[in-house]
């Protein structure tokens, strides 16, 4: 009520703010968390200019998002909330750290279907890849946006193809970038294989797109998600042409049988890490001169 009341006043906003964060951090804002979310959203939105208004709301809103996966109560961010969002992403288009932690929230928003679907409805996409465009040094923005196309892409919602295919160069520069990584290249790789699945690849973009996922399974043969991503992202793509499975054998850095001979000695004990890479196996298997390697 105090906050409805005095909504023009930015401090009261603030203060406010300030106050549900304490009550948030002593664990007995549990019932009233959805309700709390609507009011910071709204508070942001009134007060678009406000930088620090927005960083201490975009920081609440995670912790209340955060509190809320730890104690499985689904806050899921509605149409308006995510609306409100991503205005602030667009005031505030320069400011590295706030589009951080709103990066950070659209990927856990996407998590759920609902999410997703609001995500969807608000036109997120173009946003992310201008984000990632400008801050394509940022690990953590990195993560989070890929996070993000990936829940989009494999969603059942009707996403408009070339929104899809004009974020492939893109993820592309990701892996480029942050190869070394693991938890980026991770994500990366998840995003590449769902937008290969959705057709957006270009017959130009087979060939350079095996070669980064290769890189990727070379530099991180010890994680097991993302090894199973790059099998899965492998296998989609030798399944539209024999272009990367030639690529796959015949690589410059070394052949592909090798990297997934290693990456089953490591996993072999993992059930789906090892159903992903017999699923890169028999998509090989379709190519004859691939039967003679294997």
């Amino acid at each position: 009520e105090f906050m409805q009341a005095f909504w023009d006043v930015e401090e009261v906003q603030a203060k406010a703010i300030q106050h549900i964060a304490s009550f948030v951090r002593d664990g007995s804002a549990l019932p009233y968390l959805l309700t709390f979310t609507e009011l910071i959203t709204f508070a942001m939105k009134t007060h678009g200019d406000s930088l620090k208004l927005q960083m201490d709301g975009c920081s609440l809103l995670l912790e209340i998002l955060s509190q809320a996966l730890e104690q499985d109560v689904v806050v899921a961010l509605d149409e308006n909330v995510v609306s409100s969002l991503l205005e602030t992403v667009r005031k505030h288009s320069e400011n590295e750290e706030l589009l951080s932690l709103v990066c950070t929230l659209l990927m856990m928003t996407s998590a759920s279907e609902v999410g997703a679907e609001n995500l969807s409805k608000v036109g997120v996409i173009p946003d992310l890849l201008s984000i990632l465009r400008n801050f394509l040094h940022n690990e953590k923005i990195c993560l989070s946006c890929c996070g993000v196309l990936w829940s989009l892409a494999v969603s059942e919602n009707n996403i408009d193809q070339a929104l899809l295919k004009s974020a492939v160069p893109v993820t592309s520069a990701v892996l480029r970038e942050h190869v070394w990584n693991g938890a980026v290249t991770e994500s990366a790789c998840s995003a590449v294989w769902a937008l290969s699945l959705q057709g957006c690849l270009t017959e130009n973009e087979y060939e350079p797109t095996t070669a980064l996922l290769l890189d990727a399974l070379r530099m991180n043969p010890e994680r097991p998600v993302l090894v199973k991503n790059a099998c899965l992202a492998l296998a989609s793509l030798l399944r539209l042409s024999e272009i990367p499975a030639l690529r796959f054998i015949t690589d410059s850095k070394g052949s592909g049988i090798k990297l997934i001979k290693d990456a089953y000695h490591l996993h072999f004990d993992d059930p789906e890490v090892v159903q992903n890479i017999c699923v890169l196996i028999n998509e090989m298997a379709q190519y004859g001169e691939m039967v003679v390697v294997l």
